[in-house]
């Protein structure tokens, strides 16, 4: 499970160094893929290949699901660790979700999402009161 929220940087070539409690899950390799909001998900490959199936089963003449599968699937790129725990994010995703040198890595439970730190501060923000506010049940059986 992926929790905490952490502060890499992002280093010349377009590596970052993954969060210590990530790389057990990690090491086998991950998905690097377009999130929402302008964040990359990133999950270990035995998380994508379980969600993959999920998406698999859209219906194809569904054009909501096939326009969030060309976006999603499109986007992912296969990664794996190199000995000093520096993962690559390809061009194409870094121009994406606007990452420059200071970013923040979250866990999100099930997936990491990388953010670029000027955005997760504003979005986080945003969100606060929102969360605090809340006064229905948005996770059925939770909350």
């Amino acid at each position: 499970m992926f929790l905490g929220t952490y502060e890499p940087k992002l280093d010349d070539k377009g590596r970052i160094i993954l969060p210590a409690k990530f790389r057990d899950e990690l090491a086998g390799g991950m998905v690097v893929t377009r999130g929402q909001e302008n964040c990359l998900y990133v999950f270990s490959t035995r998380e994508f290949e379980n969600l993959h199936e999920k998406i698999r089963q859209a219906p194809v003449t569904s054009k909501q699901a096939r326009d969030y599968q060309r976006v999603f699937l499109s986007g992912a790129s296969a990664e794996t660790p190199d000995k000093q725990h520096r993962v690559t994010i390809p061009a194409p995703l870094r121009n994406y979700a606007g990452l420059d040198r200071d970013l923040v890595v979250i866990g999100v439970g099930s997936r990491a999402e990388i953010w670029d730190a000027t955005a997760w501060a504003t979005y986080l923000e945003a969100q606060e009161a929102a969360f605090s506010d809340t006064d229905e049940e948005v996770i059925p059986g939770l909350f």
